[in-house]
């Protein structure tokens, strides 16, 4: 889920501005702050500060784009320009690794109202720079612009390495799913932000550490199209609106077992203190940006993910729902909707 978090838009203007340095002044701020790993050298051909980018392509490449808004994903209240910097990264290698890729590279594009602080900028960029590093990804180039708000945008790229793309709608009757971790935590971690306790925030500070910036293993992706997935997806928007996409572009009815989805031991102590739902996190909270994925058989399911359910041939008529979760039609239960309620 890429959650509409209520609450005002608290973008910091203490000390020098985005307006008083100047564009050009940050950007060479932001460049010369940039650590490339230590094989960036081996696809960068030409890097950040010219006019655009070059990097060496040895094959098929994959490439998404992806971005968050002030006040719509994140507040500056909740998380450090740091980590909303190095989420901005997560969520769009993501993508590329549910496509099996390498993330090799990401762009990155930053607007701002020019009362924003340089600091804020330079965090948001250090941000993006140690997570893209932690990927093993370059920083390959970006932009700065002015606007009423603080967006980021970031395109990542990846490489096949020779293996084939794994879509969203290859899977099939018959089919294991299968998910490489767990599920919950990130909306677990923004429930205690907005729950009004501050003493939850120690308590569950995996949780809110997991919102703030989730550490799913993106290496998976290429672990599971080595394994022959047929269909994968990063669960970012629920894992039942994951399921419903999967389903549509399949042509199929996947049904899961809410009991088998792996989710962190204190997820349960955690909805109690709150009083909610363990279950709708698991569900329908999304942004944990682990992979669901389908396998033909399930001795291709690689270790360490854990098998959810099946994929079965979708009935027809008024009963052809696509999900069914614990052999139940899924209903209005739904996740992230970009332009649902609060848009």
């Amino acid at each position: 889920m890429e959650p509409s978090i209520p609450g005002p838009i608290t973008s910091v203007t203490a000390g020098r501005t985005v307006g008083d340095v100047g564009e050009r002044a940050v950007l060479a701020e932001l460049i010369g702050a940039v650590e490339q790993p230590p094989d960036a050298g081996d696809i960068t051909v030409v890097g950040t500060g010219d006019d655009a980018a070059v990097f060496a392509a040895t094959g098929e490449t994959a490439i998404s784009t992806d971005t968050i808004v002030e006040g719509r994903h994140f507040r500056l209240d909740l998380s450090s320009p740091r980590q909303i910097g190095a989420r901005s990264v997560v969520q769009s290698a993501a993508d590329v690794a549910a496509m099996g890729a390498r993330v090799i590279g990401v762009v990155v594009s930053i607007a701002v109202p020019p009362s924003t602080a340089v600091e804020v900028v330079t965090e948001i960029n250090q941000g993006i720079a140690a997570a893209a590093r932690d990927l093993g990804a370059a920083v390959l180039g970006g932009d700065l612009v002015a606007a009423r708000q603080i967006v980021i945008t970031v395109t990542a790229l990846g490489a096949m390495d020779g293996l084939r793309p794994v879509l969203i709608g290859g899977a099939r009757p018959g089919d294991t799913l299968a998910v490489s971790g767990p599920l919950g935590a990130s909306a677990a971690g923004l429930a205690v932000l907005l729950s009004g306790r501050p003493e939850l925030r120690e308590r569950f500070a995996e949780f809110v550490s997991a919102f703030r910036v989730p550490h799913p293993d993106l290496a998976q992706g290429v672990v599971a199209a080595r394994a022959g997935a047929r269909a994968m997806t990063d669960i970012s928007d629920g894992l039942i609106e994951e399921l419903i996409t999967v389903a549509d572009r399949s042509g199929v009815q996947v049904a899961v077992d809410t009991s088998a989805v792996p989710r962190p031991a204190a997820l349960a102590v955690a909805a109690a203190e709150l009083g909610l739902d363990e279950t709708d996190w698991v569900l329908t909270g999304g942004e944990d940006h682990q992979l669901l994925a389908a396998f033909e058989l399930p001795g291709q399911v690689p270790g360490g993910w854990t098998v959810v359910g099946e994929v079965r041939p979708r009935p027809t008529g008024p009963d052809g729902r696509g999900v069914l979760v614990d052999d139940a039609p899924v209903g209005a239960v739904r996740g992230w909707q970009s332009f649902g309620p609060g848009t």
